[in-house]
């Protein structure tokens, strides 16, 4: 990958993309720094560790995450790209449910500026609403300055305006990304938000690392701290691996004569990635999980009972946590996989194209052949990305090192846009026939 960074800065457009892609990063971290007026920033600060939005396991430390930061500290890109990532989804599978959204998709290039025109008014929609459910939250929670009368009105206006306007900019940079920089600007920019937490880890490290080294400290962090870099290195290894790989189901077109010239009679195959979901099933498993724990930390904190039990049990130790975590992993893999393809219709393009895959029978058997393929390969998919995600929380829950766990979702995101971007970068050099770059 370094070396295809530095081939492709040799080349004077790709190097203004570079600059201008890391212009943009350079902008979106100013603004992650800028908190919105009418706040106490020691009560927000003392509110945020007592809930675990820098280091927990909350919705509030996943938002916190993927916004490198920027939620706990109430800036005006506290929203991060989740909304615009919420609102690519809720599209998504509209687009399937929604028989006029499915014609759309098939107009075309006209039919997609729709579908994104619809998409950015979504966006901030959310944007809006996620903006009041933050400002009510550290209003309830005494972090606001003003909290009566017009003034209060009047605050909280500008602070739910404030970040609504900070998701609209950050769904445009990311769109200024895709058209003028390199790699797909959303990811870009969720990529750059979670390498930002990357020195708060180092920080981390060198704490327990401290620790082990005290003479009444605990010398077990002597080993646990190299192993959780030889681990997260191991796990960087992995995820590079079965992203690049996929099941290759051979196929034979027959000949045919058109005129004076034959066609056809070569042989290909259609390739399934053993990945199919990337992230997402991680992505929603996570936000579902979530939820008591964010119940919680909005106030609903019992310490005896039926519920005290019930919010220990959705802690990421916690065995319930853990299992339903990795069976639904399992399920919305095979559900994003379902939407996304449809053996029935993949068989009918083959036969169209007088494709056949050899020892099957076009039409139903095709079909039905391909279906199984995918059930097999979203299994093994499936229980690649159930590992990602547990092994973090099964190591943190029996070394203690819980603020140290990477997610799966942050590392899986860091890989796959590594080399997504290193990818776009070799083809656009392809492209401009560059002899010898990729050598």
């Amino acid at each position: 990958m370094f070396k295809t960074i530095r081939n492709a800065w040799g080349i004077p457009d790709l190097r203004r993309k570079i600059l201008f892609t890391i212009f943009i990063i350079i902008c979106f971290r100013i603004g992650s720094v800028i908190p919105v007026p009418f706040l106490d920033m020691n009560a927000l600060s003392n509110l945020m560790n007592a809930n675990g939005a820098n280091e927990g396991s909350s919705a509030l430390a996943y938002l916190n995450t993927l916004s490198g930061g920027a939620f706990s500290n109430a800036t005006i890109f506290a929203m991060g790209v989740t909304p615009y990532i919420n609102s690519s989804i809720i599209m998504q599978l509209l687009t399937v449910a929604i028989p006029p959204l499915e014609r759309m998709s098939k107009e075309g290039e006209a039919g997609r500026k729709k579908i994104a025109t619809i998409t950015r008014y979504v966006t901030v929609g959310l944007g809006l609403i996620q903006g009041f459910a933050y400002w009510w939250y550290l209003q309830a929670s005494g972090v606001t300055t003003f909290t009566e009368g017009f003034s209060k009105i009047f605050a909280a206006i500008v602070i739910i305006l404030a970040f609504t306007a900070g998701t609209a900019v950050m769904m445009w940079f990311g769109e200024q990304i895709n058209d003028k920089g390199i790699g797909n600007g959303i990811s870009i920019l969720l990529f750059a938000g979670i390498v930002a937490r990357f020195p708060y880890t180092i920080n981390l490290l060198g704490r327990y690392w401290g620790l082990g080294l005290q003479e009444n400290g605990a010398p077990q962090y002597l080993i646990l701290v190299p192993l959780w870099v030889i681990i997260f290195l191991v796990v960087v290894w992995v995820i590079t691996f079965m992203q690049d790989s996929e099941r290759r189901i051979p196929i034979q077109y027959a000949k045919r004569v058109v005129g004076r010239k034959m066609y056809g009679g070569q042989s290909s195959h259609l390739p399934i990635k053993v990945a199919l979901g990337g992230v997402l099933p991680i992505i929603f498993a996570s936000s579902i999980l979530s939820i008591p724990s964010t119940i919680r930390a909005f106030g609903v904190n019992p310490t005896k009972g039926f519920w005290a039990g019930f919010f220990a049990a959705f802690e990421t130790t916690g065995w319930l946590y853990m299992t339903l975590y990795f069976l639904l992993i399992i399920m919305f893999g095979y559900f994003y996989t379902t939407i996304q393809y449809n053996p029935i219709e993949m068989a009918n393009n083959l036969k169209q194209n007088n494709g056949t895959i050899p020892g099957i029978r076009p039409g139903a058997p095709t079909a039905e052949f391909i279906r199984k393929i995918l059930s097999r390969i979203t299994l093994i998919g499936c229980l690649f990305l159930g590992f990602i995600a547990e092994f973090p929380l099964l190591y943190s829950a029996f070394t203690g090192m819980g603020s140290l766990s990477m997610g799966g979702t942050s590392i899986i995101i860091i890989v796959g846009v590594a080399l997504e971007t290193s990818k776009q970068m070799e083809s656009q050099m392809m492209m401009r026939h560059y002899k010898g770059f990729l050598d």
